[in-house]
């Protein structure tokens, strides 16, 4: 079974992307030796070991090209701004610390080494179990929290009618399909959102980035002023990212809480080649939009799908109004 992996807006397709990426990392431990043996050990907290992976940039369907490929990762990593890093179901903000392409003809060999700023990763529901509804509704208050702390109003807005819909659900433990996408839907519109978002962000932050995050030439208020702009955008991003990670994981649990039904991440595509894939059968692309709340069959970022039951009776390609 393959991954999507996707870096930043980047998702990485077929050879481009690894067999494996190591993750994880250790626990700081102070270590004190004392007289007769006697240790004092003091936990300084969790270092998350770097992800690194290789493979290999070919030219796409779409039409790029390996350089093109190439490009796009190494204006990332020059950017030097927080990125998000996903596989599976593995959520990391990171920096890209180093990027060798290696050009050849008609392809580029890559490796990619990217130090990580937070680990984003929770476990997921998987099991529909009694205490469905808790962690539903806690990575919900912990989102609403968290977009508190944006003071972003637009975003705002979108959690309102999140939490309105789940507000609405009694137990969703055993929830009918119908139940589950009424959910769904305001859940996508947000995560649409902070995909934008984070991109405004990236943008802002590669605007007021210098190396050092100062020059000397500038007026001691100036670099103030700059650190300050470095600071807010990446303490919006970080929101941004938390909240879009909690969603994601709203998005899974969800699939999972009904029996009937199982879900499926992908990073962009559209809902034809889904439903070509999953029923055999692309004009049943209407099943799974239906199912998650969607309107249009491309998707945008990365998506936790909710993938019904195939129903023949219901294909046909046309979007019920």
């Amino acid at each position: 079974m393959s991954i999507t992996l996707a870096l930043g807006d980047f998702t990485f397709q077929d050879m481009e992307i690894p067999e494996s990426i190591p993750f994880g990392g250790s626990q700081r431990l102070s270590v004190k030796k004392l007289v007769g043996g006697v240790r004092v050990i003091d936990a300084m907290g969790a270092d998350p070991r770097p992800a690194e992976w290789s493979g290999i940039f070919f030219p796409t369907q779409d039409g790029q090209s390996p350089f093109d490929r190439a490009q796009a990762i190494q204006q990332m990593k020059d950017a030097g701004v927080p990125v998000a890093l996903s596989f599976d179901q593995v959520y990391l903000l990171v920096y890209i610390s180093s990027f060798e392409p290696d050009y050849r003809f008609a392809r580029i060999p890559y490796r990619i080494t990217c130090e990580v700023l937070q680990d984003l990763t929770a476990p997921v529901y998987i099991d529909p179990q009694p205490n469905a509804d808790d962690l539903i509704n806690g990575d919900l208050n912990s989102a609403n929290t968290l977009t508190a702390a944006t003071g972003d109003s637009a975003l705002s807005g979108l959690m309102a009618n999140v939490s309105s819909a789940a507000a609405s659900v009694k137990t969703f433990v055993g929830a009918s399909l119908s139940t589950i996408a009424s959910v769904l839907g305001p859940i996508h519109q947000a995560v649409s959102y902070l995909t934008s978002a984070i991109g405004g962000v990236d943008q802002i932050l590669a605007s007021v980035g210098v190396p050092g995050g100062v020059l000397p030439s500038l007026p001691v208020l100036q670099n103030v002023g700059v650190f300050s702009s470095i600071v807010n955008a990446t303490t919006l991003q970080v929101n941004y990212i938390s909240i879009g990670a909690l969603l994601g994981r709203m998005q899974t649990n969800l699939g999972q809480v009904n029996s009937s039904v199982r879900t499926v991440t992908v990073g962009g595509g559209n809902l034809y080649d889904i439903a070509a894939k999953e029923y055999g059968d692309p004009t049943a692309w209407t099943q799974i939009a239906n199912a998650n709340g969607f309107t249009d069959p491309t998707l945008v970022g990365i998506n936790t799908l909710v993938i019904p039951p195939y129903n023949p009776k219901t294909t046909g390609g046309i979007l019920a109004s």
